[in-house]
């Protein structure tokens, strides 16, 4: 059984037509019928335009977003059947990196009190024990390559690429076996997305997480990836192996999606 699962899983949202009070009722199908296995360890990239779905799916993995049938297995648990207050304490499991990094970030608490926050949701013992929340919190912002001599300062004393390394300190704090990052990278200047991504890639070596990378940019994705699942109005359209699907794409919006990469022609 792979760690990650994804069984024929549907969001779909009710749509009334024809005014307020109609009762037809149309769906729009965001993630319909989304079937995907991901091994321990590994990064899948989720690529696609802008409103295919890939956020939604993400919010359904997540528990965030009800799915409307379907199943959601990690680590053997289906987590489509947990009673609600079950899933809350099972998403530590879980944790996802968002795009806008100072918009996910409380503005008016330090680092200190956002990563210690996060910690204490898996060692709620800590709470009584200063000295070692803050070791911990130390440790946490040099595995994201932060100086822990910052702690005590805000969000917005910090640039967006270090904004972001909070962000993912955070989503690792309650020490996950999941990451899912919805385009962590587009917010960011093109220099300071590399660092991102091999930040990403070293965390997944050194701590063995298993991570969905969501990306409309199949370079940035192919960097990053082990596999590649390609996203289409709520469909899995193609997947296959970084290189594979790169190099040998079989769907037409695959190619589309690759034809749309701009090349620099060499002049003479």
């Amino acid at each position: 059984m792979a760690f990650l699962e994804l069984h024929d899983l549907k969001t779909h949202f009710p749509v009334r037509e024809g005014g307020l009070f109609s009762k037809e009722t149309t769906y729009i199908k965001a993630v319909d019928g989304v079937t995907l296995k991901i091994e321990k360890g590994s990064i899948l990239g989720l690529v696609g335009e802008s409103g295919c779905g890939k956020s939604t799916l993400s919010r359904t993995v997540m528990q965030l977003q009800a799915s409307t049938s379907g199943h959601v297995i990690l680590d053997g648990e289906d987590l489509t059947a947990l009673p609600r207050h079950e899933v809350r304490s099972r998403r530590l499991d879980f944790q996802m990196i968002f795009q806008d990094p100072y918009a996910s970030l409380n503005p008016r608490m330090t680092v200190y009190s956002t990563l210690a926050e996060a910690i204490c949701q898996r060692h709620p013992n800590l709470k009584n024990d200063k000295d070692a929340l803050t070791k911990k919190v130390s440790e946490l912002m040099a595995t994201v390559g932060l100086d822990a001599r910052f702690m005590r300062k805000y969000p917005h004393e910090f640039s967006g690429g270090q904004r972001q390394r909070i962000a993912i300190a955070r989503a690792l704090a309650p020490e996950p076996k999941l990451i899912i990052a919805d385009e962590p990278v587009s917010a960011l200047d093109v220099s300071i997305q590399s660092q991102i991504l091999n930040l990403l890639l070293d965390l997944r070596d050194d701590l063995g997480l298993t991570m969905i990378f969501i990306s409309h940019d199949l370079s940035v994705v192919r960097y990053i990836a082990d596999d590649i699942a390609v996203m289409f109005a709520g469909k899995i359209v193609e997947y296959g192996g970084a290189e594979e699907v790169f190099h040998n794409p079989q769907h037409d919006y695959t190619k589309k999606l690759l034809s749309a990469i701009p090349h620099i022609k060499a002049t003479a």
